[in-house]
C-alpha cells in the first residue's frame, strides 16, 4: 500500500488597499490578522496565540460543530517588514495532519494600492483538501481587501473636518 499525496503550488494575486506598510500590518498584528482570518462563526476557538518574528510562531486551534478539533500551526522563517513574509504551516483535523505548506507573501507597492503575491506549496494527503485550500485563501483575501478598505475609510473619517 502506497501513500497517497497531493503536491500542488498555488499562486494568488490581490490589489489591496493602501501601501504595503498597510498592508503588512493587517498580517502582522494578531487583532488586524483577526479580521480577515476568522471566517468561521461557528467554530470554537480553543487556542489563539501569534508570535509574529522571525522564529516566532502562530497556533490557532478550534472545535468544529461537529466537535472534530481542527488546527493551524505555523512557524514564521523569513519577515522583511512591507516586502515579505515566509512560513510554514500545518493544518490538522482530528489530531492527524491534513497538509504542510511553505507560504512566500511578497508585497509591491503601485502608488497607493499593494500588489500582494502569495504562493504557496503544499503537500495535502487528499487532493479534495487542496481544493478547499486554495478556494478558502483566495476567499480569505477578499476579506483581507474588504477589512483593509474599511480601515482605510475609517482612518479618513477620523481625519476629515467635521
Amino acid at each position: 500500500m502506497g501513500v497517497n499525496v497531493n503536491h500542488r503550488t498555488f499562486v494568488i494575486e490581490r490589489e489591496l488597499p493602501g501601501r504595503p506598510t498597510h498592508a503588512f500590518r493587517f498580517w502582522s498584528v494578531h487583532a488586524l490578522k483577526r479580521r480577515w482570518t476568522s471566517c468561521h462563526p461557528d467554530w470554537t476557538v480553543i487556542e489563539d496565540r501569534m508570535d509574529f518574528r522571525e522564529d516566532g510562531s502562530e497556533r490557532m486551534i478550534w472545535h468544529m460543530p461537529d466537535g472534530v478539533e481542527q488546527s493551524m500551526l505555523a512557524h514564521y522563517l523569513e519577515i522583511v517588514p512591507a516586502e515579505r513574509i515566509v512560513y510554514a504551516y500545518t493544518m490538522r483535523s482530528g489530531g492527524k495532519p491534513i497538509s504542510s505548506s511553505l507560504v512566500t507573501v511578497e508585497l509591491t507597492g503601485n502608488g497607493t494600492k499593494t500588489l500582494m503575491t502569495y504562493t504557496e506549496q503544499a503537500v495535502f494527503g487528499d487532493v479534495r483538501d487542496g481544493d478547499i485550500r486554495e478556494s478558502g485563501t483566495g476567499s480569505g483575501f477578499e476579506r483581507l481587501r474588504e477589512v483593509m478598505m474599511a480601515a482605510l475609510e475609517a482612518r479618513e473619517a477620523s481625519l476629515s473636518p467635521s
